[in-house]
Formats: structure tokens, C-alpha cells, sequence
């Protein structure tokens, strides 16, 4: 089984410049992801670690995102309250309920690829469409594994 694609026909992003988008976001998702969740079946949150700057760069990849994707709406919340996160909220109508969920898969993914990161999943992700049970091995990278 492949993994969906997450970029719509109806995207409007030139088509040579998808591949360095979707870039964007693993990258995001590998450095920063440390758990994500679906609280609905069109809703989608991700949960990321904060620090100097990570807040502006959410909020300036969405929005270059909702510019393209309009579809999609994005709602970026910085918390502090001794723990340093950032919460995503992804958001969508029906008619695209599959990519969100494409979205989700690629999110989680892009973590179990970055060495020595793993992302909690929540149980609630399975009545949503997620995936349940499938939480990457917490688990260091053997020397010379990549």
C-alpha cells in the first residue's frame, strides 16, 4: 500500500514548487512534532516543541499553505505554562476529509524517519480515521542505521 499524497488537484501552488513545500513540512514534522491527534474526522492536531522562533515559522508555512490550499484552516496557539509547545489545529470541509487524513499520515511518518524522535499518537485518532496502535519504537538508532 503506498502512502496518499496530501497535495490535491486542487492545490494552486505551481507544480515545481510542491515537492519543496512538502519539504517544508517534513522537515517541520521531524524536527519539531511530538504528538499529534484527531479529535475529529476534519480536524486534525499537532503538537509541536517550541523555542526561539518555531511559533513564526508555523504561522508563516500556514499561511503560505491556506494561500495555495484554501481548503485547509490553520489555527496556531503558542503555550508556555513550563513546558515550551505550539499547537497546529488543521481543519477542513468534508470534500476533503482524505487529505487531512493523508496529512496525518505523512505527519507521523516524517517523525518515525528523523533518528531518535518518536510522536505520540492519541487513541482518538482511531475514531476519527487515524491510524491506532501505530506508535514508532521509542528507541535510540543503532550506529550506522540511517
Amino acid at each position: 500500500m503506498t502512502e496518499p499524497a496530501w497535495v490535491p488537484p486542487s492545490c494552486t501552488l505551481p507544480t515545481e514548487e510542491q515537492p519543496l513545500r512538502v519539504a517544508e513540512w517534513d522537515a517541520l514534522f521531524a524536527e519539531r512534532l511530538t504528538a499529534l491527534s484527531r479529535p475529529s474526522a476534519l480536524r486534525l492536531r499537532l503538537d509541536l516543541a517550541g523555542g526561539p522562533g518555531v511559533a513564526e515559522r508555523v504561522r508563516e508555512l500556514a499561511s503560505r499553505e491556506s494561500a495555495c490550499c484554501s481548503f485547509f484552516t490553520f489555527a496556531v496557539s503558542a503555550v508556555s505554562s513550563g513546558e515550551d509547545r505550539v499547537h497546529l489545529d488543521v481543519s477542513v470541509d468534508e470534500g476533503h476529509a482524505s487529505v487531512l487524513e493523508a496529512l496525518t499520515v505523512r505527519a507521523g511518518a516524517a517523525v518515525r524517519r528523523a533518528a531518535g524522535t518518536a510522536v505520540r499518537i492519541s487513541p482518538g485518532a482511531a475514531a476519527a480515521g487515524g491510524r491506532p496502535g501505530r506508535r514508532p519504537p521509542c528507541r535510540s538508532p543503532r550506529p550506522g542505521s540511517g
